[in-house]
């Protein structure tokens, strides 16, 4: 699953908020950095419940975690262009629409989650890591 761009300019509705450790590693020769690692947060906008990406969260996350951290480290490193030691979850940062209309879209095919519920779905795989807020 890409990270990806798209090329919208408008606030999202949700975004997967992730906590990165990058390295630099310079290509000129005598050059180096220090710190030669940092943390940063990435932000990967969700893609609207019911279009092509929208499962992202099914895909890559479980129980609040990377579901496979070192296929994570390496989107990460594709989408950043730089060398990624570590990639954490941090939260769905959502606005109340967008929490709805997948709520909505998790409820409308529950046997594809192995759930009960919507909210039974959403929290086996985003554990307890889901923000609502007016800005996202």
């Amino acid at each position: 699953m890409e990270w990806g761009d798209d090329g919208a300019t408008d606030t999202p509705a949700a975004a997967y908020v992730f906590r990165a450790t990058v390295r630099l590693e310079p290509d000129a020769a005598g050059v180096w950095t220090e710190p030669d690692t940092f943390e940063t947060t990435v932000f990967r906008e969700a893609d609207p419940p019911g279009e092509p990406g929208w499962l992202y969260f099914r895909d890559n996350l479980w129980r609040g975690d990377c579901g496979d951290e070192e296929h994570m480290r390496t989107v990460a490193e594709d989408a950043l262009g730089v060398a990624v030691d570590s990639v954490d979850f941090r939260e769905l940062r959502t606005d109340r629409d967008y929490l709805d209309d997948l709520r909505a879209a998790v409820a409308d095919d529950l046997a594809e989650f192995n759930a009960e519920t919507a909210d039974q779905a959403l929290s086996k795989y985003l554990g307890s890591s889901i923000h609502v807020t007016d800005e996202v």
